[in-house]
């Protein structure tokens, strides 16, 4: 059931428009499109929910235990070992971090700076280091 008004135009032929183009359908698709009312509202909810572990705290023991591993290490550190170590990495955003665990050759410890410098030209400070040990070299 058509309205009374508009019987008489219904059945005309469209002609369009005499000072507008015709817009190509994606155009005028594009115009119905969903948007983002709130820009970053997704960003902000995977950052809520991304996970992040707090640093272990060391007690005496696990330190010294660290410290004569770390001084058996130095007297072979110029046989370039092979050592995987495990260390935490601080998050930017949030609190906490994560830990890392990288298998490379050691190239020094640096007592005076307090960090291990590797083969790479990487080095990672002694505090963020929770363990570390020794592998067999397989590169030969």
């Amino acid at each position: 059931m058509i309205p009374e008004k508009y019987k008489r135009i219904i059945d005309l032929d469209y002609r369009g428009s005499d000072t507008r183009p015709k817009m190509d359908r994606v155009n005028r698709a594009a115009q119905f499109s969903p948007f983002a009312a709130l820009v970053g509202y997704y960003d902000i909810l995977d950052e809520t929910n991304r996970q992040t572990v707090l640093k272990e705290d060391f007690g005496e023991d696990d330190r010294a235990d660290l410290d004569r591993k770390l001084t058996l290490l130095i007297e072979k550190e110029k046989e370039r070992p092979l050592i995987t170590v495990t260390y935490f990495v601080p998050d930017e955003r949030k609190e906490g971090g994560k830990y890392v665990t990288e298998t490379k050759n050691l190239k020094r410890v640096d007592t005076t700076m307090r960090k291990m410098i590797f083969a790479d030209r990487t080095s990672l400070p002694l505090d963020v280091i929770l363990s570390f040990e020794e592998k067999e070299d397989r590169s030969e």
